[in-house]
């Protein structure tokens, strides 16, 4: 469970305030999808938190949320984590002593974007199994003679009975479809011979900048033989298919339950705060030598509100973990149907 101490450090009008938009969240997600899961299952989640963190640092409050949200999954993926970890382990502290996460170095270069990758999850429902690494293409295989641009980043757990690898990834963005549908293909093609090689499951996860399910982009997953749940627009906007979580789907390795998506905008930075916070935030950018905002009406929630939280929905599925029937049927001589 997320912790709540930090709340006692606050001024009892701030503390209120946070409180009162966690019990809202909380309220929303339990009755979603992800609040009837089988706590016997494993919810995997992915999330692209934009900048997280660069910039104007986010506000104490935040934490609070983005924790919120992230409690909820047994395991998450997270994109456009920045090349301060301060923010990483602050997020951890709030998740709580049971929460431990691995982070990649800094990716460099300009298409790297100053990114690193960040697996976060529950050692009470997840185990590590000692293996991470980068999925590197080989010569037969490099995209326009270059690796991908961001690089994949991949680490083995279990829970239960359920073996499986995550590999999350930050598709570069652009004008040029073209290579983010050849990132896509190649890196979807390479987990699908690991799989088969290792008899391993296999889980592509994160933003891949697809705008659409079932365009060329989306094929690049598809056509491989990945099962891709439905999700539904990720972005603020309601119109991309940005964040996906596709994965090997042989015999019975990976037992899908269901999906889903969590949208906060109702609790938390949304419209009915928009007046709340706009005194507040403009005298903040005067001081910090900024502009105030010229059009609060759309900065708050494109601009505002997406650095806070993010400008993509956490999206996240349910696997069954427990495959002891099935094994126990291999031996037994009464076969069921």
């Amino acid at each position: 469970m997320a912790m709540y101490k930090d709340l006692r450090d606050y001024s009892a009008e701030e503390a209120a305030w946070i409180s009162e938009r966690l019990i809202s969240l909380r309220q929303t997600i339990r009755a979603s999808d992800l609040g009837r899961r089988s706590h016997d299952n494993l919810v995997i989640g992915s999330w692209n938190i934009r900048a997280f963190d660069e910039g104007a640092p986010r506000r104490d409050e935040s934490y609070h949320y983005i924790a919120e949200i992230i409690d909820h999954f047994d395991i998450c993926a997270v994109q456009e984590v920045k090349k301060d970890l301060k923010p990483l382990q602050r997020l951890k502290n709030l998740l709580g002593p049971n929460w431990d996460y691995f982070v990649t170095d800094v990716t460099e270069g300009n298409k790297g974007n100053g990114e690193r990758q960040a697996f976060l999850f529950n050692k009470n429902k997840v185990r590590f199994r000692n293996l991470v690494g980068e999925i590197v293409l080989g010569a037969d295989a490099l995209i326009d003679g270059k690796q991908i641009a961001r690089t994949p980043f991949f680490a083995s757990f279990q829970a239960g009975w359920f073996r499986f690898t995550l590999c999350s990834v930050h598709i570069i963005f652009g004008d040029d479809k073209s290579l983010r549908t050849k990132e896509i293909s190649a890196l979807a093609e390479r987990l699908v011979e690991r799989s088969k090689d290792e008899d391993e499951v296999y889980v592509l996860i994160g933003d891949m900048n697809i705008e659409k399910r079932g365009d060329h982009i989306f094929k690049g997953l598809s056509d491989h033989g990945l099962e891709v749940p439905v999700f539904g627009p990720t972005n603020l906007g309601g119109n991309k298919h940005y964040d996906q979580i596709a994965f090997t789907s042989e015999d019975i390795k990976t037992n899908f339950v269901k999906s889903g998506v969590i949208d906060w905008r109702g609790d938390v930075f949304g419209a009915r705060d928009k007046d709340h916070y706009e005194g507040i935030i403009q005298a903040q950018r005067v001081k910090d030598g900024k502009k105030p905002y010229g059009n609060w009406e759309t900065s708050y929630q494109n601009h505002f509100a997406s650095f806070e939280m993010s400008d993509h929905l956490p999206i996240w599925i349910e696997i069954k973990t427990d495959y002891s029937d099935a094994y126990l049927g291999r031996f037994s001589k009464e076969k069921t149907a």
